[in-house]
């Protein structure tokens, strides 16, 4: 297994950096991964290692303000203009330089939380580009507390700027997440069952950060035009999506994966299945039964690969 990091630029001129995975001989299909808030791809590399040995090959994207990519940047800021349009495309533009480098692959994203929002409304625009796709850690929400939310954020851009840091909307959106687990250790408990690997989170210096009141706007503008079954209609109704997730998530709490899972049937998809795990929390690849998670990740991967739908990829700017 080799790792190497790489930039890609996009058409606004900001460079992405990638995080690449892969083995010695051409992989039989490649895994795209979409990291969540407040974190970055280098964690997923044990993820990586289990697909690499198995015949995948993977990339992960340090979204925007985040990872290796905001060292060109600004941390937890996507841009000062159209940030959510511009992350969806960045999966765009990754997704064409796998097909450029691997013109026959079948190609699969798998996203957790943020990353699955920005996966939704990449799958809408660009659902021909894989054969499938993972959302974990996931939601389904309603637009009105979205809409709430973004005038919070407006505001608070107002007082403290685009690039401010807002720690009433930090309260606001993980402020409940630890009450289930009390007594706690950490500020970040609700993320794992596994203290060491809340431990590697909290000592991370490129993850819990506060995001720019600017990243809100366009993270919760993005949740409002995703968050309906008619939305949702624009996905191809053949194309396979997983949901997973852990029934003791904050972000989730199981009930509205399973909302999700049912409104994308709703919208006409054929191929929808669910993963609810009982105890777990929400970094499924780094909970306690991180082995069983990705055990049925491959499955089901390699079972979509046995039965490959006949959608042409489509050519990506």
């Amino acid at each position: 297994m080799r790792h190497e990091g790489f930039w890609l630029t996009a058409p606004d001129h900001t460079d992405l950096h990638i995080n690449r995975w892969c083995g010695a001989s051409a992989p039989k299909a490649v895994v795209m991964i979409a990291h969540g808030m407040a974190e970055h791809s280098l964690r997923y590399a044990r993820f990586a290692e289990s697909l690499t040995s198995q015949g995948f090959e993977v990339y992960a994207i340090d979204q925007r303000g985040h990872g290796a990519s905001a060292e060109r940047g600004v941390l937890g800021h996507y841009a000062d203009s159209d940030g959510w349009d511009k992350v969806v495309g960045d999966l765009a533009l990754l997704n064409h330089h796998i097909r450029t480098t691997h013109p026959k692959a079948p190609i699969f994203l798998f996203a957790h939380s943020m990353g699955s929002y920005i996966a939704q409304a990449y799958l809408m625009q660009h659902s021909c580009s894989l054969q499938g796709a993972i959302l974990s850690g996931s939601n389904f929400g309603e637009p009105l507390q979205f809409k709430a939310g973004r005038w919070i954020a407006k505001l608070e851009k107002w007082r403290l700027g685009g690039q401010g840091r807002s720690k009433l909307i930090d309260f606001l959106s993980f402020g409940s997440f630890n009450k289930a687990f009390k007594p706690t250790r950490t500020g970040f408990d609700w993320l794992s069952r596994e203290p060491e690997e809340v431990d590697k989170y909290v000592n991370d210096p490129l993850c819990g950060f506060i995001c720019t009141t600017q990243l809100w706007i366009d993270l919760l503008g993005g949740l409002i035009e995703i968050s309906s079954v008619e939305a949702l209609r624009a996905i191809d109704a053949d194309l396979p999506i997983m949901v997973i997730g852990g029934a003791k998530d904050p972000v989730s709490d199981g009930q509205r994966l399973e909302t999700l899972a049912a409104k994308l049937r709703e919208a006409g998809l054929k191929n929808v299945q669910l993963n609810l795990y009982p105890e777990a929390r929400h970094e499924l690849l780094n909970e306690t039964n991180r082995a069983e998670v990705t055990a049925e990740v491959l499955s089901w991967l390699d079972a979509r690969l046995e039965h490959q739908r006949a959608c042409s990829p489509k050519e990506m700017a």
